[in-house]
């Protein structure tokens, strides 16, 4: 991976990790997928009026929108509303590197290499140290929401590789317009019209900054981003920068939240940083050049 595209989704996992503070404070007013129904909204306007529909078929526009509108942050935000606490969430969401390496051996036959399963060891390891802490800041309901919502971030992860190398973010923007509809719907069957506009009558200027975060810094820059570097490297070299998220989850909630951030937090943040590390600088040793080595894989 070029450092270029390593800058991109550093800077894109820094988005995501911090994402899940703003997540808290849109759902102190906000009814969960209402919430969501409202990030895409602002994602597919008004800038679906300005971006031409990629060339692809309607059946992958739709199915990206509908897994990760819809499977990922329609589960998430209902997790996230008493379920889960922030900092945990940020954890358990990055199981979906492992269900997207799984998805990518079965469906593309991509082939993980043997330092890729090391870094991904390491990586695990401190998602462990993380785990036994929770403090029961987790209920099993809530844990079950996240990691169905992983999955389906893993899912759209092969959807939006499948898509080749298209404009990522009118990309976005037209998959956004499949998770308005049935978010909306969702939130007036569960949540009631009622719930909806008192939501909305409580909605304050912060409340509505967190939305239009949601929709532009996390949802077009970051899943254009990401998308854009999927459609360019392998999933087992892509993949695994978010197992960072935690790490910048855990800082802005101690820096926002005041969180604690006590040894065994280090220890896990040490481990992550450590396959991180090994995943991206393992192809790059220089006795290895000129001798064979397998390159990162760039379309392109």
């Amino acid at each position: 991976m070029p450092f270029r595209h390593f800058l991109l989704a550093l800077a894109v996992v820094a988005v995501w990790g911090s994402n899940f503070v703003v997540i808290r404070v849109g759902l102190n007013a906000l009814p969960p997928l209402l919430f969501a129904a409202l990030r895409f909204t602002f994602a597919v306007l008004p800038a679906i009026f300005f971006l031409k529909k990629p060339q692809l078929p309607w059946r992958n526009l739709m199915g990206y929108g509908l897994l990760l509108g819809v499977g990922e942050f329609g589960l998430l935000f209902l997790a996230m509303r008493g379920h889960i606490s922030p900092g945990l969430a940020s954890l358990v969401i990055q199981t979906q590197v492992f269900f997207t390496l799984f998805l990518a051996m079965r469906v593309t036959g991509e082939r993980v290499q043997g330092y890729q399963w090391l870094a991904l060891l390491l990586a695990a390891s401190g998602i462990a140290v993380i785990a036994r802490h929770t403090d029961g800041s987790a209920t099993p309901l809530g844990l079950l929401m996240v990691l169905a919502a992983a999955f389906s971030w893993a899912c759209a992860n092969m959807v939006g590789k499948a898509a080749g190398r298209v404009n990522m973010l009118a990309y976005m923007v037209w998959t956004s317009l499949f998770s308005v509809p049935p978010l909306l719907l969702l939130s007036f069957i569960f949540e009631g019209q009622a719930v909806m506009a008192q939501g909305l009558a409580r909605a304050d200027a912060v409340t509505w900054a967190a939305v239009v975060w949601q929709a532009v810094g996390n949802t077009l820059f970051g899943y254009g981003v990401w998308g854009w570097l999927l459609a360019r490297h392998a999933a087992a070299t892509v993949v695994p920068m978010a197992l960072l998220v935690p790490i910048f989850g855990m800082s802005t909630a101690a820096w926002v939240l005041g969180e604690s951030l006590p040894a065994w937090k280090m220890v896990a943040a040490a481990l992550v940083l450590s396959g991180l590390a090994l995943n991206l600088l393992w192809p790059l040793r220089p006795w290895r050049r000129g001798v064979g080595a397998a390159q990162p894989v760039v379309k392109g």
